[in-house]
């Protein structure tokens, strides 16, 4: 396996209303930007130049919803009058792979942040020189030195499929037996990449169990947030020939 270490991606939403635009089905239209940065090991902001790029994936009303940004902050801005669930695609230095962050815009706050934990490989010598700047990298892929983890158990909605024979298995537009089905289909190498998915998003609402010492990795799908779900949907779907 790739040796890898954590860094924590901090995404910044800031927005407001325009005042001399004319409000859409009454809801005022407001000026939005977003922005990618890094945190150091004193969780202070630094330029994230361990990407090579981030890509935006807006609601698909959008003109050209797939928006590409290349230069520091990785800053996009754009104008709407709702907000919406939305994937970030970042992608490392040297083609070094892709890590994909769910984020909600939304207009409660003027402004917001959200940090996200990643595992960011150190086999590629420009990439390592970036992250040496924001902190130690010692290599964190196995935990305090024990084997690898992999995904060796999907729990479906059983349970509440008991309680209601029209349960439904689709959350987030996305079928969660198919996508089970679709995780025992993936290589040993795609699943690392599932549960380096899983692990980067993982939040306290998540039914999610590391086993390190046999080296399980159960997730219980109903509990991921339908972002994650649509990205480990398109994830198995590009895998599976």
């Amino acid at each position: 396996m790739v040796a890898s270490v954590k860094r924590t991606v901090r995404v910044k939403t800031s927005q407001h209303i325009l005042p001399d635009v004319p409000p859409v089905e009454n809801f005022p239209v407001r000026q939005w930007s977003i922005e990618v940065v890094l945190l150091d090991e004193n969780n202070n902001e630094i330029p994230a130049t361990i990407f090579e790029k981030v890509v935006y994936h807006l609601h698909p009303t959008f003109a050209n919803p797939n928006r590409t940004v290349t230069e520091q902050p990785f800053r996009i801005e754009e104008q709407g009058w709702g907000g919406f669930p939305m994937d970030i695609s970042v992608f490392f230095l040297e083609k070094a792979g892709e890590r994909k962050l769910p984020h909600d815009l939304n207009f409660l706050k003027d402004s917001y942040e959200t940090d996200h934990v990643i595992q960011v490989p150190l086999n590629k010598p420009l990439l390592l020189a970036e992250l040496e700047k924001s902190g130690s990298v010692e290599d964190t892929s196995n935990g305090s030195g024990k084997r690898k983890k992999s995904l060796t158990g999907v729990t479906e909605p059983k349970a509440k499929k008991a309680k209601s024979a029209t349960t439904s298995s689709v959350k987030g537009n996305v079928d969660l037996e198919k996508l089970a089905l679709g995780l025992t289909k993936l290589s040993e190498d795609d699943l690392v990449g599932v549960v380096q998915m899983i692990s980067d998003n993982n939040t306290p609402e998540m039914n999610v169990t590391n086993n390190a010492e046999e080296g399980e990795f159960i997730v219980d799908l109903y509990s991921l947030p339908d972002g994650l779900l649509k990205s480990l949907s398109d994830y198995v779907k590009k895998h599976i020939v």
